[in-house]
This record gives C-alpha cells, structure tokens and sequence, in this order.
C-alpha cells in the first residue's frame, strides 16, 4: 500500500494539483502509515494533513512533517477538514458500507455555519468541500480487444485489462469488495448524498473522482 501510494501521490501533484485548490486541511481516511499524505504536505506545506486510521495501524507509523496522525474507526466518525481523501478504501467494501462510509465522509466536510458575507469566498469554500475518491475505475461497456487497441499508443496501455484483475484480486480477498464503473460509483455516490461529483483519469491506475456535498 505504501509503494502503491508513493505512485499515486506523485501522479496527483504533478498532474492533479487543481483538486488542491482552496484546501487548507485534508484528511487522508485509512491512510496506513501516512505516505501519501506525508508527499502531499511536502509539496504543498500550506495544507494541513490528518491521516486518519486504525490506532493500532498508526502504532508504527512514522513521523511525517506537516501530519498528524489519528486513530479512530471510519464507520463511527471522520475528523473534520476541507476535504477527504479515500485511498483505494472503498474497494475493499460492499456497497451499503461504502454508502456509510461516504456518509461519514460527508458529515466531515460539513460547513461549520461561520461563514461571512463574502461571496466569492463562499464560492471558493464549497468548491474546496470535497470528498476525493482515487480508485480504478472500470469501464461500463468494456470490450478487451477494442480497448486494447485504442490504448495501444498511450500511457493506459492495457491499464484496462489490469483494473479487471484488482476487481478479480478484491472478489477473492474480500467479502463484498470489488471495483467498480463510472455508474456503479455514480450510484453509490447519490446514493450517500452527494450533489455532483466528476471524474478524472491520472497517469497511474486509480482516477480522481470528486464528490461534493
């Protein structure tokens, strides 16, 4: 998880750093031993970062500059921030638990009813209240040979056939975990409430997915 989160983390600030934008704390949930959050906070030492698990996986964590460490269960509170941040997290869930955890997610990022008559900075607040999402995301009408052909030349080459696999790795390992397409996403996200939400492919495995309250 650590070496897949060094990937990731790279590939989102060097070509995802608009989800950044007006961000000032993030909470990185079930971020293990603090990796990606700790890269983050590097590169971009304004944001404040809680990486946010298990106490006993945080008993070894090491310290990073700029994060605080949390223990706590996902499924009972998230601690407050800007946004959240899920890690290849939900893949590990079914979907009625991925709707309660998006939920949680949800309640953490929630506006604390202080804000001023400003209105373009309203507007920039809600835009940095976010859930951000990095997980695989399958395609609705996969076809193995076409797609292979359309990524023949690019970055994704056969980076298709590779999310099947993880969805086959989470079917063995997991009770109800899985990945999952745009639709299936888009469901579980209405779902938990959310008003909007986007998509955005990376240079790595997991795509960015946005979702706001």
């Amino acid at each position: 998880m650590a070496c897949t989160a060094r990937l990731t983390a790279a590939a989102i600030i060097g070509g995802c750093q608009d989800v950044f934008e007006g961000v000032r704390a993030v909470v990185d949930v079930g971020g293990g031993n603090g990796t990606f959050l700790g890269m983050v906070v590097k590169a971009l030492p304004q944001i404040q970062g809680i990486n946010f698990d298990l106490p006993h996986v945080l008993s070894s964590a090491p310290h990073w500059d700029g994060v605080e460490h949390v223990g706590g269960n996902m499924f009972e509170s998230i601690p407050k921030a800007d946004a959240t941040f899920l890690m290849q997290v939900l893949h590990d869930w079914s979907d009625s638990e991925c709707i309660h955890i998006l939920k949680k997610c949800r309640e953490a990022i929630a506006e604390d009813g202080n804000g001023g008559n400003d209105h373009g900075s309203d507007v920039k607040l809600k835009k940095s209240k976010k859930v951000v999402i990095l997980e695989a995301v399958l395609d609705d009408d996969y076809n193995g040979e076409r797609q292979f052909e359309e990524e023949e030349d690019s970055e994704l080459q056969s980076w298709s056939g590779i999310r099947l696999s993880l969805d086959m790795v989470m079917m063995a390992h997991t009770n109800g975990g899985k990945e999952r397409t745009r639709s299936e996403w888009a469901h579980l996200l209405a779902e938990a409430g959310f008003s909007s939400f986007s998509f955005k492919p990376t240079s790595v495995i997991p795509s960015v997915i946005e979702a706001f309250p």
